[in-house]
């Protein structure tokens, strides 16, 4: 019997009980689901150009169908770009939808190497890499400087000591005009992909005070202390906390227990903050900090009074394809797996379930460790949980069928 088989005849074993295998087919089935790499928005993925056509490119990148270059996104190619593609070249593209109405997986070359660009600068932000460039512009705040095909500004705070002395006059162009075109040194102090804000400073480049500091520090540094720093730079991965002359990242899973999208939500560059080491990687002089390590974790708290088996209430938030993700309170959210969702064959969760209706569910598993609650929808009917079902029942009679304390009220009783 092959696999198609052997789930199209899931239900009817389902449907007299519990097949003593069952368990280990969901795990066949969550297993083989999680391994497929489906596109997700914002994705940068390495493809291969399948067709060039006058009004749309193909490219394979992994997915069940080829993934589309077209309408606006050719228009911004040059000739010269477009004349360049070729079947059979490796390339990477950005993905813009992964699914849209007829099924194809919406591509951009242009977004693709500008994002690369972004984590280019990213990395130098988490290297600590000193870059040597030159002075492409200025305005009346400071200089800008070339970082590969980004402009990145320095305030005049950031500007050296030295060349600052060499400014003279009221106007920026009286100040930083002749300066266009000269060397600079600088280093990343803050990086906003968002906004597009890329900020440099050259007073913080002085490599061989900087290195023999860090190493001094990273070999007195303890995995687990707890100490108190001060905020040197941002960008959207997380900060960098200067401790006792030495930067370390806390990432941005590591800020808050909350969900953040960039650390100046709760983040500024010089502000004083407690940070436990997490790990220190002394061959790359790497610190890694939290902050997130000493707070109390919430998620625990408000998932206490779920337990493994009980029945909730849920509001269907998302479908993908391999299940459908719950609300149950507050932030609380649970993944019902495709195979959760009936005892027949579902090949899609919209075949069975829409956005934003309400579903009693069951909670199949619990993972305080990752933040994960299992729901299963086929689940809720099953003899299986006969006896929990019954006594939950049966308390939440009892405690409907208590009666008023003598205190309860106080009005007169006729006579």
């Amino acid at each position: 019997m092959d696999q198609n088989e052997a789930l199209s005849g899931q239900g009817a074993e389902n449907a007299q009980g519990e097949h003593p295998n069952n368990q280990t087919m969901e795990s066949l089935l969550e297993t083989e689901s999680m391994s497929v790499e489906l596109p997700q928005v914002g994705e940068i993925r390495k493809g291969v150009i399948a067709s060039v056509g006058a009004n749309q490119i193909l490219v394979s990148v992994g997915a069940k169908s080829e993934g589309v270059v077209s309408g606006r996104e050719l228009e911004q190619l040059s000739a010269e770009e477009r004349a360049a593609l070729q079947v059979g070249q490796e390339v990477s593209v950005y993905v813009l939808n992964p699914e849209d109405q007829n099924g194809n997986v919406v591509l951009s070359f242009k977004r693709a190497q500008e994002e690369m660009s972004w984590e280019n600068v990213e990395k130098m932000v988490a290297d600590q890499t000193v870059i040597d460039t030159k002075i492409i512009g200025f305005n009346k705040g400071g200089l800008i400087a070339a970082v590969g095909n980004l402009r990145g500004f320095v305030p005049s705070s950031q500007i050296s000591a030295l060349r600052r002395s060499q400014a003279s006059g009221d106007t920026p162009e009286q100040r930083w005009q002749k300066m266009v075109g000269q060397p600079i040194s600088v280093r990343i102090i803050e990086v906003d992909r968002e906004r597009r804000r890329l900020i440099l400073s050259e007073r913080s480049v002085n490599t061989e005070t900087r290195s023999s500091l860090k190493d001094r520090v990273i070999s007195e540094l303890e995995e687990g202390g707890v100490y108190t720093g001060k905020v040197t730079s941002l960008a959207d991965f997380g900060a960098f906390v200067n401790i006792n002359g030495a930067d370390g990242l806390v990432h941005l899973s590591e800020l808050s227990w909350d969900r953040l999208s960039h650390p100046r939500e709760i983040l500024e560059v010089g502000q004083e903050v407690r940070v436990k080491v997490i790990n220190v990687d002394r061959e790359k002089k790497r610190i890694g900090l939290s902050i997130r390590a000493l707070q109390e974790d919430p998620w625990k708290s408000r998932v206490e009074k779920y337990s493994v088996g009980q029945l909730v209430e849920g509001t269907i938030t998302r479908l993908t394809k391999f299940g459908a993700f719950a609300r149950l309170d507050g932030d609380i959210e649970g993944l019902i797996h495709i195979s959760e969702l009936s005892e027949n064959r579902v090949e899609h969760p919209k075949e069975v379930l829409k956005e934003g209706e309400v579903k009693t569910l069951r909670v199949i598993r619990i993972d305080g460790e990752q933040h994960r609650v299992g729901l299963s929808l086929r689940k809720v009917d099953s003899a299986a949980f006969a006896d929990k079902d019954f006594k939950m029942l049966t308390q939440e009679f009892n405690q409907d069928s208590e009666p008023p304390s003598a205190d309860a009220g106080d009005e007169e009783q006729p006579r």
